[in-house]
């Protein structure tokens, strides 16, 4: 039994004529008797909370920043009517700070034997996986004195998903391609490595591209087209170790990482190529391989809504192995990690020849703004010591680019923001230039 603000506020209300007319504990008992009958009265008029039948429905996955609303059905199959106020409980990151209440609590008023829908409006501050905790319903009497209060447990789950704010990106890239590939209505040659088609020869095309054969069986002059290679493996590698989860600005980097890695895929599959994923650290976090053109990205997506940030050191020797099974034959391994110094240096540096002997290369780094206006900073001797600091670590960055780059090593370092379409420019370029 729980007595509410009402029942408190008679009894306090009733002492005062008790005090004046009948002082003394006959007085006191007989008030207090006929406030506590009642209550229970109430009590027992109020619809039982165990009986309850509680469904759900409603969307199942949402986006980050984007708001999604689960339905909570309640019906009741008691003889009395159910005043209640409900709390459909989810976990803090459900929900903007200070929004809680507002969107948890609902008063409802249920007829016998009639069900009524509630909406409750989440909006999901982090990703993965939210579960709904519990549902607690208090259910008043008609006189509001006293109320009945019990918990159900009714399950529901709604994936957050990556926002992937990089889509904006993804018409001008997709535009791009189009131009390699020759189908655009600007004058421009196709540009790749794999044959096309046969076509008369104008003046002002390379006369190393002349099918002398088709020319000695035609009257005119043949010369054969290209575009770039279609059907070829992208693995997109994200390391998850302690590296991924400093924070660039308001994000970590693994989910600045996550948006490059999400245009590529969709860029990659809409040119015809195939694209899987690993996610690592000391062991394999997320896999996706196999998947067709149309199915690629929403299986990054979904892959990707549960990554978390490991704090642990990436074993290089597992990723190198890793990838190396998941790209069975040449590919383009597309690693997303850090360029600092001491990870690539003891880590992934002494490994990459087995890499780059059998597979293109490209590594791409989140490059953190910060230090790039710390470099400027002037006035103080605070700020001269984070200048000269700012300048040794990007140093740093740029001797570990130049080392990867011998190795035959594309690299593209860039803060969140540019990180994304820079990543997509560099595999649009490996594709025209037939590196892949």
């Amino acid at each position: 039994m729980a007595f509410t603000g009402r029942a408190a506020l008679l009894a306090a209300l009733g002492s005062l004529p008790v005090g004046f007319l009948e002082p003394g504990w006959t007085g006191i008992a007989a008030f207090n008797g006929s406030v506590a009958l009642a209550m229970m009265c109430d009590y027992a008029l109020a619809a039982p909370v165990r009986k309850l039948l509680f469904t759900r429905s409603g969307d199942t996955s949402v986006r980050l920043g984007e708001s999604v609303d689960v339905t909570l059905t309640v019906t009741n199959p008691s003889g009395r009517p159910l005043r209640a106020r409900l709390r459909d409980a989810w976990p803090p990151s459900s929900w903007a700070a200070g929004s809680e209440v507002a969107a948890s609590r609902h008063r409802l008023l249920v007829p016998a034997g009639e069900r009524r829908h509630l909406a409750t409006e989440l909006r999901p501050t982090r990703r993965g996986e939210r579960r709904a905790e519990r549902v607690t319903v208090r259910s008043y009497g008609p006189l509001g004195l006293a109320a009945r209060q019990g918990s159900h447990t009714v399950p529901w789950a709604v994936r957050v998903v990556p926002p992937f704010h990089s889509r904006k990106h993804l018409p001008a890239k997709l535009a791009r391609l189009r131009e390699l590939d020759g189908r655009t209505s600007v004058l421009t040659r196709g540009e790749g490595t794999e044959f096309d088609s046969l076509r008369d020869y104008v003046p002002g095309d390379d006369t190393r591209s002349i099918d002398w054969r088709a020319t000695a069986r035609q009257s005119a002059v043949a010369v054969r087209t290209w575009r770039p290679e279609r059907d070829r493996r992208i693995l997109l590698v994200l390391d998850t170790g302690r590296t991924s989860a400093g924070r660039v600005g308001d994000v970590p980097r693994l989910d600045a990482a996550m948006e490059a890695a999400l245009l590529l895929g969709a860029l990659a599959s809409r040119a015809g190529d195939r694209v899987d994923l690993l996610a690592y650290d000391r062991r394999v976090r997320a896999a996706v391989q196999g998947r067709s053109a149309g199915d690629v990205l929403p299986a990054l997506v979904d892959a990707m809504a549960t990554l978390e940030p490991e704090l642990v050191e990436t074993d290089a020797r597992g990723l190198t192995a890793g990838a190396l099974r998941s790209a069975s034959r040449r590919s383009l391994i597309v690693l997303l990690t850090t360029l600092d110094a001491a990870p690539m240096e003891e880590g992934i540096l002494p490994l990459l020849p087995q890499l780059t002997k059998r597979h293109s290369v490209l590594v791409a780094s989140v490059a953190d703004p910060g230090v790039r206006r710390m470099t400027a900073a002037r006035g103080t001797v605070e700020a001269v010591y984070s200048a000269a600091a700012a300048e040794q670590a990007q140093a740093e960055r740029g001797r570990i680019t130049e080392q990867l780059r011998r190795h035959g090593v594309t690299v593209v370092d860039a803060v969140p923001e540019e990180l994304p379409p820079a990543l997509a420019d560099a595999y649009l370029s490996l594709k025209a230039s037939g590196r892949l």
